[in-house]
C-alpha cells in the first residue's frame, strides 16, 4: 500500500504505476473535499527531498489563484511537478518541462487540469487582444471553434455554460498539442510508460472530474 503522507523516494516512485498515480490524486481530492488532509511533516519532507526529488505526476494547470494544485489534490512536498500558465495552454517551454519530468525525473502521469469560470477562456471567447496576452489567448481559439459547432447558444463570456464547455474542449486541445508537438512524450504514452489524462476543477465546489 502506498503511503502518500511520506516523501516520495526513488523506490516508491518506481513502484507507482500510472493508474496508481491517478488514484492517488483522486483520493487526495476526496480528502480535500472532506477537509481531512493527510498529516504531513513538512519540515521532514524538506529534509528528505533536499538531495533529490521523485514526483509521481506532473500537472499542467492555469495560473488561477483559486486552483492551488498541491492543496486541491492534498499532496506534499516532492509529490508533484507543477506547470502553470494562463489557460493551461502548451508552448515549447511547457513541453520541455513535461519532457524533463517524464523522461528524466521518472514521472508516471501527465494531468492537464482546467477549471470552471476560467478568466483566460473568457478573454479568448471575447476576442481580447492586449500585449503578449494576444498570442496566448489565440491558443484557445481552436477550442472555441470546436464549441461553436456544438452549440448555437450565446457565444461570449456572459454565457458561463459556453465558457466552461470551451474550457473542457481546451483540455483536449492541449493534450493533442502535447502528443503532436512532442515525439518524446508521444512515444512514452504509446509504450504505456506514462499516462496522460485531463481533469476539470470546479471553483464552485472543489470537485475534480477526470477524463482520459
Amino acid at each position: 500500500m502506498i503511503d502518500n503522507s511520506k516523501t516520495q523516494t526513488n523506490k516508491s516512485q518506481t513502484e507507482i504505476t500510472p493508474e496508481d498515480a491517478i488514484n492517488l490524486l483522486k483520493k487526495g481530492n476526496n480528502r480535500f473535499l472532506k477537509n481531512k488532509f493527510l498529516n504531513r511533516d513538512y519540515k521532514e519532507q524538506i529534509s528528505n527531498s533536499s538531495n533529490g526529488q521523485h514526483p509521481f505526476a506532473i500537472v499542467l494547470s492555469c495560473i488561477d489563484s483559486r486552483v492551488p494544485v498541491e492543496i486541491i489534490f492534498d499532496q506534499g512536498i516532492g509529490d508533484l511537478f507543477s506547470v502553470r500558465v494562463a489557460g493551461n495552454v502548451v508552448s515549447k517551454d511547457v513541453l520541455g518541462s513535461v519532457e524533463y519530468a517524464c523522461k528524466y525525473a521518472g514521472v508516471k502521469l501527465i494531468v492537464v487540469l482546467g477549471h470552471t469560470s476560467c478568466g483566460a477562456v473568457k478573454g479568448a471567447c471575447d476576442g481580447l487582444e492586449d500585449g503578449n496576452l494576444t498570442h496566448l489567448l489565440k491558443k484557445i481559439k481552436p477550442a472555441i471553434d470546436t464549441t461553436k459547432t456544438e452549440t448555437s447558444e450565446n457565444r461570449d463570456s456572459s454565457n458561463i455554460n459556453f465558457v466552461n464547455t470551451v474550457a473542457n474542449n481546451n483540455l483536449f486541445q492541449s493534450m493533442n498539442d502535447i502528443r503532436s508537438q512532442s515525439p518524446i512524450l508521444k512515444k512514452m504514452i504509446k509504450s504505456n510508460k506514462i499516462l496522460m489524462c485531463s481533469a476539470m476543477y470546479s471553483v464552485e465546489t472543489g470537485t475534480i472530474n477526470f477524463n482520459k
